[in-house]
């Protein structure tokens, strides 16, 4: 593909006041091309404290949390609830098309800062406002952390074994980054919609709606496939059993069933090939395979047989021989692993980001998709606490540096 220097939202403006709620927003836009500002309380964000940190050495200015969610984003710090912050803040608006926030409802309108007083300064602003449960509603007042999204989102029931209670997925946020990303949609769209009206709009997301989606589009589609309501821990279960996913093997995890998505004859077939197929499995009637039917006695024999298999090879080896034997088996594969492949390797998944006040680089995970006219792509590493304040207040709106002196020192900047 030929790469352009310019990306689909070069044009615009985004002006970023979110938190960890959102900052998977801004950075979308600003990898697509966007000049994001990233607005920062005076001090630096609170989500620079969130871990890990680069050689897990705790510092605002090393939080690879902040590093990974802010790449794109020029950084400036103000505070909006001074006089003189807002004052700023409504200069910058000017020339914005894009807010994204994540301040509980009804905050910035008690600032003047609401989506209905900023669009009398411009009316073609659009407003992502990323809150718990949205701006309406009886719960919109609540507050809310990544586990309670999940559960409320209806997300969580479908994860951990049936005989045990539901767990909560990854040590990160992902109910956050799933509403950011629904930020970033909802953006694009609304400014697809200005193009035609010549208006902006407010983008309202609900962080336990996007829980929710996510949940239904799971439980919708495994309605499709075995019309039952897919269960915690009961995805393929027959007389009783919980049939096994993941299995461990020579260097790691691998993850295949027996099903009827995923039938074992060819299964079957590559260990006999190895000599690895017992008297069990060779008088075994493959082509009657129930799951609702195959007693616990043979359901433990096609197991033990299949872990001593596994256990004879690498991910690598296994993945070969799946692709071989069509088997529908995929190895578990570790950071290490997602480095060193192949596949994102040959389509340049992963990004080298300088970073000069480290004295090094970075890896990063490149860009979600690739395009024939301008890919998404890292335009910088993430801004450090007011780096370009001199830049945007003294370059862009004018404000002399006696005066961006006293800013600071009143605590405005």
């Amino acid at each position: 593909m030929v790469e352009k220097s310019e990306g689909m939202l070069s044009p615009y403006r985004v002006l970023d006041l979110a938190d960890e709620k959102g900052l998977l927003c801004g950075k979308i836009l600003g990898d697509l091309g966007a000049d994001v500002i990233k607005i920062e309380r005076p001090g630096g964000d609170p989500a620079r404290s969130i871990a890990p940190f680069y050689h897990d050495e705790p510092h605002p200015e090393k939080s690879l949390f902040w590093f990974a969610l802010n790449t794109s984003k020029r950084g400036v710090t103000l505070n909006i609830e001074t006089a003189d912050g807002k004052e700023i803040f409504k200069k910058l608006v000017k020339n914005a098309d894009f807010v994204i926030e994540s301040f509980p409802p009804g905050y910035l309108d008690k600032l003047g800062l609401g989506y209905r007083d900023l669009e009398k300064i411009n009316p073609g602003v659009i407003m992502v406002s990323i809150t718990p449960f949205g701006q309406t509603g009886p719960y919109k007042d609540y507050k809310i952390a990544d586990i309670a999204a999940w559960a409320l989102g209806g997300e969580m029931a479908l994860f951990g074994d049936a005989d045990r209670p539901p767990f909560r997925v990854g040590h990160h946020a992902q109910v956050y980054l799933q509403a950011g990303a629904d930020g970033a949609m909802g953006a694009v769209a609304a400014l697809y919609q200005r193009w035609i009206s010549g208006e902006g709009q407010q983008v309202d997301v609900s962080i336990q709606e996007a829980s929710a989606q996510n949940c239904s589009e799971n439980k919708l589609s495994a309605w499709d496939l075995t019309q039952a309501l897919k269960k915690r821990g009961e995805a393929r279960a027959g007389a009783g059993h919980i049939a096994k996913q993941l299995w461990t093997c020579k260097d790691g995890w691998v993850c295949w069933s027996y099903g009827a998505s995923t039938p074992g004859r060819p299964l079957f077939e590559w260990m006999d090939s190895e000599g690895m197929a017992d008297d069990f499995l060779e008088a075994f009637d493959w082509e009657r395979l129930d799951l609702a039917r195959v007693p616990q006695e043979e359901w433990g024999k096609l197991e033990d047989s299949t872990a001593r298999f596994f256990m004879t090879h690498t991910k690598a080896e296994l993945l070969d021989g799946a692709v071989k034997h069509k088997v529908m088996l995929y190895p578990v594969s570790t950071t290490a692993d997602m480095l060193e492949n192949r596949q994102l390797k040959a389509r340049n998944f992963w990004v080298e980001v300088e970073h000069p006040e480290l004295g090094g680089r970075i890896t990063y995970p490149g860009p979600f998709g690739l395009f024939s006219e301008a890919s998404p792509k890292i335009s910088r590493r993430a801004p450090l606490i007011g780096e370009h304040n001199q830049g945007i207040y003294e370059g862009e709106l004018g404000v002399s540096k006696e005066k961006l002196v006293v800013l600071k020192q009143a605590g405005v900047i």
